[in-house]
């Protein structure tokens, strides 16, 4: 037979066990949940970083690779995007602190990243290249002939950390390409180092004396970061990107800014 207590003490058992639920912290609900909620996804780009993100000189807004890779997904979630540009040097400690929901401006999956961060699948491959200026005589084959040279890096970069682990490198950062790439021409330093895909576009469209050099490592693979814990808009955010590559919209992207397919590992 079971055990029948009087009515007090039912409700009493009662209530300590809902205060008892109460003093349990809550679950945080997944990232998924909160942008559908809201209606919209805050996406960090640094918004310097033509052509991958960057404002349009005619239009002011926002646009370039990142961006509309961004505006895909988003519109696969069935939210709006709301940009957030931050300097590089400071955007992961952004996401982390919670100012906006995910970065989409070519973050390097990085095991020293995927500690504290959860990515996307790649949406991007490229590898790094020097830039020197258009009259450069001297044939940099690598990093390591530029020993006892000046090289210029974005902050915090994946390419601030190659030129640095090159002994004899004088490392210059900087907080956005721009200024990198005039003190290039000016002379004040000897090369730059950033992305493949980035040199290719800037031949087209800087009026600045310069032009590629050498690719001096392996491809690297950029993916959207979010916070960790949130595995359903992870799943969400990977079949968005599997969708936009499955229609050609993700290569689309890709072919209108670079003029070649950096989607899918070379």
């Amino acid at each position: 037979m079971p055990t029948r207590f009087p009515t007090a003490t039912r409700r009493a058992l009662l209530l300590s066990m809902v205060l008892a639920a109460a003093a349990l912290p809550a679950r945080a609900a997944d990232l998924l949940d909160t942008v559908k909620t809201r209606g919209t996804m805050r996406i960090a780009v640094e918004g310097t970083y033509p052509p991958f993100n960057f404002k349009d000189p005619k239009t002011g807004q926002l646009a370039g690779y990142d961006v509309d890779v961004a505006k895909l997904v988003c519109a696969r979630l069935g939210v709006k995007p709301e940009f957030v540009t931050t300097e590089w040097a400071a955007i992961l400690a952004g996401l982390g602190a919670g100012k906006y929901d995910v970065i989409v401006s070519q973050v390097g999956i990085t095991p020293r990243r995927q500690q504290a961060f959860d990515f996307s699948r790649p949406y991007t491959y490229s590898a790094p290249q020097l830039i020197v200026r258009r009259n450069e005589t001297t044939a940099y084959r690598s990093l390591a002939d530029l020993k006892g040279r000046k090289v210029g890096v974005g902050q915090g970069s994946v390419f601030e950390q190659q030129a640095r682990a090159m002994p004899g490198i004088e490392v210059k950062s900087y907080p956005a390409a721009p200024e990198n790439l005039q003190d290039l021409a000016f002379g004040r330093i000897d090369a730059a180092l950033n992305d493949s895909l980035m040199v290719a576009y800037l031949l087209k469209s800087s009026q600045l004396p310069i032009r590629a050099g050498a690719r001096v490592g392996d491809v690297e693979r950029m993916g959207i970061a979010f916070r960790k814990g949130n595995p359903t808009f992870h799943a969400a955010v990977d079949k968005a990107l599997d969708d936009a590559r499955a229609d050609g919209s993700l290569r689309q992207a890709s072919l209108k800014w670079f003029g070649v397919d950096a989607t899918r590992a070379p």
